[in-house]
């Protein structure tokens, strides 16, 4: 068994962590200098030195001949939960320090709590200084018992401890003569034979497109393999688009291969040539995962500005990067009881359960199933910092631009009433939004209404998707997350513009069917008029007329991500009026009609 296993170690201030560390590397002949201090080996801060504790993550690589091991040495107390955190998130099994003559602490309580936590399912407890109880049967036993407790009421159901000391050797690699009452393997042959391979998913296929690879005669996809099972010729569908395709290869830094499975890295060659690129995911089809804008989640919180409702950041989620916002914090876990009390904001370290919306789709599992796509991180994108490290326990659809705003405001109403101004201006209020495939004819349209409007003495104005992108929306691209906060920050002009009692005729590709229905939710919930317009033009004609040359460029190869080519639109349903193949001034006239 030549495979890798992560481990994390936590442990109490002077349980011997380090030491323990440094007796792993020394005795499996993975420290070229046995003359060094052992807990120094591990402990490479100054001032880790300096107060004799480990504050940061320290990480080690070494092997035997049966497996190799990434031990991350992270530290035990309260203040650094934070970091804790971040060196238990991979870790397939935790080895929780006790020591013999002071039995379970609290701390072993939060260190065994935040394992579980974080998904580890394999818990043992070393329990050091043996030699300072004279090698105690009884002693080893009652922390035996209580850390079995321990783990049944965590949930884990492997859960084991060995009697050690650190600092002579006893039972770290090899069986001590100390114990012959022990009859368990020695730390190390417990390291080398724990099965993790069964903790993965490999039911539900997931696979987070992290690059294209591209070559003469060659694309390929490459990414590391989250869950389920690749094979060649298995059918595969590629979110958010939907498009379908087969596995027509599977390359890896060893070669091709007929099968890849977590955590492999791989590069997945398709059949079909598909526009495929980073943040997008391939999945079976039969087994998808929840298209989410809602995430219930558990998270540490690691910066000293508070989490509050309405705080926007970026959610990286797997590959794909989209924006957030917290919508509700329910409670701030006691990491000591495990209780759960509420709360307004989560400081520096804390453990909370918050809610997230978030501007695009994303595709997530619950971590308790997968936690490679249930694991996510907030980033504060003025500053860069990681400000949250997250685990999804529910997954909704949720609602798109819905009546958000931030923290601590109110709505300032106007001291005119609605129905007074616009009977003052001799005008009424509404948005019309027109939708449909790029070069389907919608801002033709939207001008030639604008222009009646006027000249009839109404106030009308074009929000087409072009110009919002000159100033309101520069900032943005075309990814899914930019073009739903594009169509948010339109909706939200058009309801002002409405709600004054001009006509906004909105000129949006809008390609998904729900943040369309967002932006009406808008508008009815302020009781404004909001009339969809389905310019249901086929996609072939929209490619002939081309005006931008777009249709041209994306069949070239030049321009992913078109709507209609290697993206999806979403159509509407129920739009009040749906125009196909009319002249520019009869589908204006509906338009009209459906105004008065």
């Amino acid at each position: 068994m030549s495979d890798l296993l992560r481990i994390a170690t936590a442990g109490s201030v002077d349980d011997g962590k380090s030491t323990l560390i440094g007796r792993l590397l020394l005795d499996s002949k993975s420290l070229l200098d046995a003359h060094e201090d052992l807990a120094h080996v591990t402990d490479g801060l100054r001032a880790e030195r300096e107060q004799g504790i480990t504050i940061d993550v320290a990480y080690r690589y070494f092997a035997t001949e049966r497996r190799s091991f990434i031990l991350a040495d992270t530290p035990g107390h309260v203040r650094y939960t934070r970091n804790m955190v971040t060196g238990a998130s991979t870790a397939d099994l935790a080895l929780v320090l006790v020591d013999a003559r002071k039995g379970l602490l609290e701390q072993s309580r939060r260190h065994a709590y935040l394992a579980a936590l974080l998904g580890i399912r394999h818990l043992v407890a070393c329990v050091n200084k043996m030699d300072l109880v004279g090698f105690e049967e009884a002693k080893f036993r009652e922390i035996e018992t209580a850390f079995s407790a321990l783990g049944a009421e965590l949930g884990i159901d492997d859960v084991r401890a060995v009697p050690i000391s650190a600092l002579n050797g006893d039972n770290v690699v090899d069986r001590s003569q100390q114990t012959p009452w022990y009859d368990g393997p020695p730390l190390l042959e417990l390291l080398e034979g724990v099965e993790v391979a069964r903790d993965r998913n490999l039911d539900d296929v997931r696979f987070p497109v992290q690059w294209t690879v591209r070559g003469e005669d060659y694309r390929g996809y490459a990414g590391r393999v989250a869950g389920g099972v690749l094979r060649t010729g298995d059918e595969v569908a590629v979110l958010p688009h939907g498009s379908r395709s087969r596995i027509a290869r599977l390359d890896t830094p060893s070669g091709p291969v007929e099968e890849a499975f977590p955590p492999m890295v791989a590069t997945v060659v398709l059949e079909d040539e598909l526009d495929v690129g980073r943040g997008d995911i391939l999945v079976a089809p039969g087994r998808p995962p929840e298209v989410a804008r809602e995430l219930e989640a558990t998270v540490c919180w690691m910066v000293e500005a508070p989490a509050r409702v309405g705080a926007r950041y970026l959610l990286k989620h797997t590959t794909q990067r989209v924006r957030a916002n917290i919508a509700a914090i329910s409670a701030r876990v006691d990491i000591d009881s495990y209780a759960a009390e509420p709360a307004d904001a989560l400081g520096l370290n804390d453990i909370g359960r918050i809610t997230l919306r978030t501007a695009a789709p994303v595709f997530p599992d619950a971590y308790a199933e997968n936690r490679a796509t249930g694991a996510f991180i907030l980033i504060d994108e003025r500053s860069h910092d990681t400000v949250a490290a997250g685990m999804v326990e529910v997954a909704r659809p949720g609602r798109a631009a819905e009546l958000e705003h931030s923290p601590d405001i109110r709505w300032h109403p106007s001291a005119l009433d609605r129905g007074k101004r616009w009977e003052a201006i001799g005008t009424r209020g509404a948005t019309v939004w027109l939708t449909g495939l790029p070069a389907s004819g919608k801002s033709t349209i939207a001008v030639a209404v604008e222009e009646a409007l006027v000249e009839a003495g109404r106030f009308a104005y074009l929000l087409d998707g072009d110009n919002i992108r000159h100033g309101l929306s520069g900032d943005l691209g075309f990814d899914p997350a930019s073009r739903s906060e594009n169509i948010r920050r339109v909706a939200h002009v058009a309801r002002l513009f409405a709600d004054a009692g001009a006509v906004a005729l909105v000129s949006l590709v809008s390609p998904f069917r729900e943040d369309r229905d967002a932006a009406r939710k808008l508008h009815e919930a302020a009781g404004l008029p909001f009339i969809e317009v389905f310019v249901d033009t086929p996609v072939e004609e929209c490619a002939r007329r081309d005006p931008k040359g777009l249709y041209a460029r994306a069949r070239a190869g030049r321009l992913p991500g078109l709507t209609g080519e290697s993206a999806p639109y979403e159509p509407p349903t129920d739009a009040e009026i749906v125009i196909r193949a009319q002249s520019v001034e009869d589908a204006a006239q509906r338009v009209l009609e459906a105004l008065d």
